[in-house]
């Protein structure tokens, strides 16, 4: 059984900050779940460009209004409390937080190592 807080990863190594986000990982791969899970605040007014070219990534939203565009298609979907989205489909796109800070879960499949770095397209390296 894991037992793990939110409280537990906040100033540890798991937890990740950039100008335009915050990742708190509290399950990765060394747990040895076949999937990891953050806990991520993306910043009101921000917008990252992303692209999970090896995993899939599902998202709940459960603080804050925005929106994540389709980058191939175009398509605008609005996020608020309570809205799922999945990358099923490794679809690039743009992820706006625009009315408080959007607090988002996150599963990714394959686990991330938590060490992981976005490359220039926004993606992450695949699993070893």
């Amino acid at each position: 059984m894991i037992v793990r807080s939110l409280a537990s990863v906040i100033g540890t190594a798991a937890h990740v900050k950039g100008a335009a986000f915050e990742s708190r990982r509290i399950l990765l791969a060394a747990d040895r779940l076949g999937y990891s899970l953050h806990d991520t605040i993306c910043r009101e007014g921000s917008e990252q460009r992303l692209e999970y070219k090896n995993h899939v990534e599902t998202n709940y939203v459960i603080e804050g209004e925005g929106e994540v565009e389709n980058a191939l298609t175009g398509e605008v979907f609005p996020l608020g409390p309570g809205t799922v989205y999945v990358l099923d489909r490794h679809e690039p796109h743009i992820l706006r937080a625009r009315k408080g800070d959007m607090r988002i879960i996150c599963v990714f499949t394959p686990a991330l190592t938590g060490r992981e770095v976005h490359d220039e397209s926004g993606s992450y390296p695949a699993a070893d």
